[in-house]
């Protein structure tokens, strides 16, 4: 299990360099990693396993922020109108690419947060309002999808990890 302690930090070198391309198919150590991202963030949101286990909530994870440098991202984007209803947004998308984008920037008015970074960071993060991202999945399946909002903002920031 994925705890905070599994998480680097800001100034880590594997933060900073290019991570690696995934080939197909994936190893189990990929196919496990992978459920232990998506784990964490089950376990982040939910109220009595975060206070248990000393996790900071959180909607995105990349496989270089627990210090495995390939391009891996694990997403679970809660509908935060109704906390009861299916996520907005839940995967893991291996190789994405952001190949296109809006000219219309937006921001989150609540600010955004990075399970890497310890302080606060005052101000805002701007974003495309949209993006169109390709990747694929565990099985090597290949997806070209458009996110909005919310979403590409977990997107993007993951992409830049």
């Amino acid at each position: 299990m994925i705890t905070m302690d599994d998480i680097i930090r800001e100034g880590h070198p594997t933060l900073r360099k290019k991570a690696e391309k995934i080939t197909f198919p994936v190893s189990d150590e990929i196919r496990q990693l992978a459920a232990d991202m998506m784990e964490f963030l089950h376990n982040s949101q939910d109220e009595e396993l975060a206070e248990k286990y000393g996790l900071r909530g959180g909607v995105g994870l990349a496989a270089p922020q627990v210090n495995v440098s390939i391009q891996m991202t694990a997403l679970l984007v809660p509908d935060m109108f109704d906390p009861d209803a299916e996520p907005l947004l839940e995967g893991v998308f291996l190789n994405p690419r952001v190949v296109s984008h809006s000219v219309e920037g937006v921001c989150l008015r609540e600010g955004e947060g990075c399970l890497s970074v310890d302080r606060d960071v005052p101000g805002y993060v701007p974003r495309h309002a949209r993006i169109t991202v390709t990747y694929n999945d565990l099985d090597g399946n290949s997806y070209k999808n458009v996110f909005l909002v919310m979403k590409q903002s977990c997107y993007n920031m993951k992409l830049t990890i």
